[in-house]
């Protein structure tokens, strides 16, 4: 393994954890596995980017594949490595539960989109005008419907305040 190879690994393995954060699971995975190609498995870095493609295979919904990556990172040489995949092996392994879908938000599949169309989309989007006034229009309060009456809570907090002022003032002489 030269160190080109190295570098080329690590720069895949940069690409695809940035699309896995990026919700671009299936290009994450793409990545990942490329830069797992270039690297001895048994090694941290080789963990570490296994551990990743495990994660954007339960993403991508390739379960299975998950749990049987985790099965052989559990005998990685490296303790984290082996720590982590045990771990994520137990929340991949464990019953789903079955929430209420009102209970439930649905997060859009923004991965057909580029970078550049999802910007350009989002700033369209608030550029448009929803009805609202712009905000060069200044809207009045109608006083006479203002409560104005003086709320009996201030003067307690203030009497409350002035005495734990005064206390303090006096235990200290």
């Amino acid at each position: 393994m030269t160190s080109e190879s190295i570098e080329i690994a690590k720069n895949r393995y940069q690409q695809g954890r940035i699309a896995f954060e990026s919700g671009r699971y299936q290009q994450a995975i793409e990545q990942l596995e490329k830069a797992s190609a270039l690297l001895a498995r048994n090694t941290r870095l080789g963990g570490e980017v296994q551990i990743w493609l495990a994660t954007a295979y339960e993403a991508a919904g390739r379960t299975e594949d998950a749990i049987a990556l985790c099965e052989q990172l559990k005998r990685h040489p490296h303790s984290e490595t082996s720590k982590e995949a045990r771990r994520l092996q137990y929340i991949l392994k464990a019953p789903r539960l079955q929430r209420p879908k009102e209970w439930m938000t649905q997060i859009p599949d923004f991965s057909s989109f580029s970078d550049n169309e999802s910007k350009i989309n989002f700033s369209a989007n608030n550029t448009k005008s929803s009805g609202r006034k712009q905000p060069s229009e200044q809207e009045f309060v109608d006083l006479s419907q203002v409560n104005t009456r003086d709320n009996r809570f201030i003067w307690v907090a203030l009497i409350a305040i002035g005495l734990t002022l005064v206390s303090l003032i006096w235990l200290n002489f």
